[in-house]
């Protein structure tokens, strides 16, 4: 009976760390369990969390993609540069630019058989440059207003939209990865790859398609972060990718691959939201805050060294 419970608090540590921190806040802050909080919480994870459904894949593949953030900076400065071509024009370009350097990561990662890391980190440094050549170093400003209602809308007044595309589009991950071949395919190949290729998968077919899908998921994320102030700045999107890594880490999600599942990675991007709003009000300064979530990735880490994680 011990054991059962022990196991039961190992598989659903991330619900219990989310829980002690909205008991934490609502205690030390009285402004914290508000709506308006709240609302400004589930606006600020949608941002991370849609990062976070594709970058959850990858890792799940054993994989790892350093490059989201400067993808989503990049397509926040599209989905704004090509207003003037109209709202849907400009949102399908900077969709395509996100899929188009998630495909090329791809294909060096499967085709070349580069690491991950090394590619990824190539292009966070080439699209950086890519995006301060593009916006000539300064923000750009968007120039049609009915932009930012993707931003400001509430579903019923209360819920806002971005909230529910991240929702949406995590429920339909979810629904993939459990139900689908292309799902079993993920766990299979970061399981063991050479044993997934003998099995007859088409693990370079995937894991380019699982890269693609970490870029659009990146350029609709920097699409709703453009929507919110209609303007975009090169310094957008620097820390995102460690944010979203320490997110789908503490969801469970295992670094050497085969094994994860987006709804604790929806648990991970709720901790660091709620952490990230809670320390801000609470005054702490940026600098200790980043001391602080550091702190709690290499903890996670440590303990998911020192217990192995369960693997159903």
């Amino acid at each position: 009976m011990k054991k059962q419970i022990t196991d039961f608090i190992k598989k659903q540590s991330i619900w219990f760390i989310l829980l002690l921190s909205l008991i934490f806040f609502g205690t030390m802050q009285a402004n914290f369990l508000t709506l308006r909080n709240f609302q400004n919480i589930f606006l600020q994870i949608s941002i991370n969390g849609l990062m976070a459904i594709g970058m959850t894949y990858l890792m799940i593949n054993g994989e790892i993609d350093l490059s989201v953030g400067m993808i989503y900076a990049l397509c926040a400065a599209v989905v704004i540069g090509f207003q003037p071509l109209g709202i849907i024009p400009s949102v399908l370009a900077a969709l395509a630019t996100g899929m188009v350097i998630g495909a090329i990561n791809g294909i060096f990662v499967a085709k070349a058989e580069i690491n991950s890391f090394i590619v990824t980190l190539g292009a966070m440094i080439g699209v950086r440059g890519l995006l301060f050549v593009y916006t000539g170093e300064r923000a750009i400003l968007g120039t049609d207003l009915r932009f930012t209602y993707l931003a400001s809308t509430r579903i019923g007044g209360v819920f806002p939209l971005p909230a529910l595309i991240f929702l949406v589009f995590l429920a339909i991950g979810e629904y993939f990865l459990r139900n689908t071949s292309h799902g079993r395919n993920a766990y299979a190949i970061g399981g063991n790859q050479d044993a997934a290729e003998k099995a007859g998968i088409a693990v370079k077919k995937h894991l380019i398609i699982n890269f693609v899908l970490s870029g659009a998921m990146a350029a609709t994320a920097g699409i709703i972060a453009a929507s919110r102030m209609n303007t975009a700045t090169p310094t957008l999107g620097r820390m995102n990718h460690l944010w979203v890594i320490i997110a789908v880490v503490l969801g469970g999600t295992d670094l050497k691959g085969g094994y994860g599942n987006l709804v604790r990675t929806l648990g991970g991007i709720f901790v660091i939201g709620i952490l990230d709003n809670g320390l801000n009000l609470m005054g702490v300064h940026t600098f200790y805050n980043m001391l602080f979530m550091g702190s709690i990735l290499i903890l996670v880490i440590f303990i998911g060294k020192k217990f192995e994680p369960l693997k159903s």
